[in-house]
């Protein structure tokens, strides 16, 4: 969310011409394929064919515009390989990607879940999406039933 939020301002700034639902589906279209999905309607296949020079562009440039991101994005993509084998995926494929275009921070450990967790939440509080866990006083919490 934090990503989309980003790219769709930058990108707001960047393609002024295009009209708001086409850069919404660019910011799709570049996350997709950072993350190595495709979205199968064809509506947005066809995007993709024609737009394809701007998203590949968008994801040369993608390490020097959001650096402050990077380790967040490298812990996605190892968490979502993990996830992905698991199930008998494979995210490989976007793992190189992501290192080919500079976006994965190779000698970065992949973090266990719960610190993955951790981590997203944090940084989802800093950019106000989400709100940390308080510990609610015993005598509090039988005032909310």
């Amino acid at each position: 969310m934090i990503l989309f939020k980003e790219l769709r301002k930058l990108y707001g700034d960047r393609y002024r011409e295009k009209e708001t639902a086409e850069r919404s589906m660019l910011v799709g279209a570049v996350i997709n394929a950072l993350f190595g999905m495709e979205n199968p309607e064809a509506k947005f296949q066809q995007f993709n064919r024609t737009n394809k020079a701007i998203i590949e562009q968008e994801l040369v440039g993608f390490a020097s515009q959001f650096p402050d991101l990077l380790p967040y994005l490298t812990d996605a993509l190892r968490v979502q390989a993990l996830c992905d084998h698991q199930q008998g995926g494979d995210s490989t494929p976007a793992l190189k990607q992501a290192a080919e275009l500079g976006i994965l921070v190779v000698d970065r450990d992949v973090p266990l879940p719960s610190v993955f967790m951790t981590r997203v939440r944090g940084l989802g509080e800093r950019h106000g999406l989400t709100v940390a866990p308080v510990q609610i006083d015993p005598q509090e919490d039988h005032l909310l039933r």
